[in-house]
């Protein structure tokens, strides 16, 4: 009988998670031990070594890898504060840009990610690529 092999791609954190947890299996290392190398406490060791035994290496990856940000803004949001931008707004900052969406229009985003937005879609240009 043949066991078919599966690829996984895992990253430096849950690598060395791996090798720590095989240690454990091992009875090389002890879970406290394994606290200060991972510098994580000692429940989430318990729980990822019990992920571990359960389903292996794949136990160790992430579940969240491939899905957005549970913190990202909608798709429509963004849209609506770009084209209110573009039709209002076209030659303000996204300083000014955010306080006359949050006055006007009660869409509240950070400086941050309209900046990020607006640079994206090409309405914003920083000050040293305006100069050059």
């Amino acid at each position: 009988m043949c066991k078919s092999k599966e690829l996984f791609t895992m990253s430096q954190k849950e690598l060395s998670r791996l090798e720590v947890m095989q240690l454990i299996k091992d009875r090389r290392l002890t879970q406290i031990q394994a606290v200060d190398i991972l510098h994580v406490n000692l429940r989430h060791v318990k729980r990822l070594y019990k992920q571990y035994k359960k389903d292996g290496a794949s136990g160790l990856i992430s579940n969240r890898r491939g899905k957005p940000s549970n913190r990202k803004l909608p798709s429509n949001i963004k849209e609506l504060c770009l084209a209110l931008i573009e039709k209002h707004y076209y030659d303000f900052g996204p300083t000014l840009a955010k306080e006359k969406l949050k006055e006007i229009h009660q869409i509240d985003v950070s400086v941050g990610t309209l900046r990020s937005w607006m640079h994206e879609a090409g309405i914003w240009v920083t000050r040293a690529k305006r100069k050059a």
